[in-house]
């Protein structure tokens, strides 16, 4: 075996929030997230979510659309559009029918969780674009 170091040590996890009302789809998410290199906390409802967003920063929401109430992961990312430390945010969604025509969803990724290699890329490029934001607007403000 050869004596390199562990790089993961050093390495700092990107944090993932993922909220989602159905036990069995929450832990297998969260599995998928995990073992994809991500740190997953994970809520129950809405008002969980909210919680968790006040608490700690994620780089990255992960919300069902329809939890507790037709529109609870609306409100999960409406909350997060909030948050002083800007998480990217999107829905996870098991069917494109759950999305309503003339919804503000549209505005939102949606993710669809039974393609697990995708759903890791649109992880990985959800919170690539939130760095790039952030060092965008850093560096603006260090010219400004």
């Amino acid at each position: 075996m050869r004596g390199s170091p562990d790089r993961s040590r050093n390495l700092a996890l990107a944090r993932v929030l993922l909220v989602d009302d159905d036990p069995t789809s929450r832990l297998t998410l969260q599995t998928v997230l995990q073992a994809g290199g991500y740190q997953v906390d994970a809520a129950a409802s809405a008002a969980e979510a909210v919680g968790k967003m006040d608490e700690d920063q994620y780089e990255l929401v992960l919300s069902e659309l329809q939890m507790e109430s037709p529109e609870a992961g609306l409100k999960v990312l409406a909350h997060a559009k909030l948050m002083d430390y800007e998480p990217a945010a999107a829905l996870v969604t098991s069917s494109r029918s759950d999305v309503h025509c003339g919804s503000p969803v549209g505005a939102h990724m949606l993710i669809e969780p039974e393609d697990v290699p995708e759903l890791l890329t649109k992880v990985a490029d959800l919170i690539s674009q939130r760095a790039t934001r952030m060092v965008e607007r850093g560096l603006r403000h260090a010219y400004a």
